[in-house]
């Protein structure tokens, strides 16, 4: 088993789908403020006039620590730094479609700050920490308790494409999770190629 926290190990438990993102497709985004890695509050109402891709995930790992076997068997707990650096790694193409990227958890900024200067992300990370936007739009979560940087609610990994204030798509269980953005991407170059075409 690999102990990198950029790395997937094997025999990793799969998701499933348990129904508990069915309400989002369609959903409008609320007028909910989170705080950035970037020092300011965003309203997500606002954020979401354009195109934003919106990737959620549990708990990033500690430099230097991996979370050990407990966390790896939680089905799709594991993963969220590859995930988080496959937003980064493909941001440029995101952008070039006039997509903003960010990410959230319900850890707390400090923490995800650092982790943002760790790994060089060009995006900011959103902080659910009261667990706001959480209750508002009943997204899945799961019970873990942890050390430090937030508290033990911990919401389930997903991703939502968002367009006009509106979920257009969501991404639900998301395995592997260094494969979302990916996933993410290829489905906004049809969409978008497709409206591209369209309206030409």
């Amino acid at each position: 088993m690999t102990s990198s926290v950029y790395e997937l190990p094997p025999g990793l438990p799969v998701p499933v789908d348990d129904g508990a993102c069915d309400h989002l497709a369609g959903a409008a985004i609320p007028a909910v403020a989170l705080f950035s890695t970037a020092g300011r509050w965003l309203r997500l109402d606002q954020v979401a006039e354009g195109r934003v891709a919106l990737f959620f995930y549990p708990r990033t790992g500690e430099a230097g620590k991996s979370a050990g076997p407990d966390w790896d068997a939680i089905p799709g707990a594991r993963g969220c730094t590859p995930q988080s650096c496959a937003f980064r790694d493909l941001h440029h193409e995101f952008r070039s479609m006039g997509v903003r990227v960010f990410g959230v958890s319900t850890q707390t900024p400090a923490y995800q700050r650092e982790f943002v200067t760790r790994n060089h992300l060009p995006f900011e990370l959103l902080s659910d920490v009261d667990l706001v936007l959480t209750r508002r739009m009943k997204l899945p979560t799961f019970e873990y308790a942890v050390a430090s940087g937030g508290g033990n609610t911990l919401i389930k990994r997903m991703a939502w494409y968002i367009d006009g204030r509106r979920i257009e798509k969501v991404w639900y269980p998301v395995f592997p999770p260094d494969r979302n953005a990916e996933t993410v991407l290829a489905w906004l170059r049809q969409r978008l190629g497709s409206a591209s075409a369209s309206s030409a």
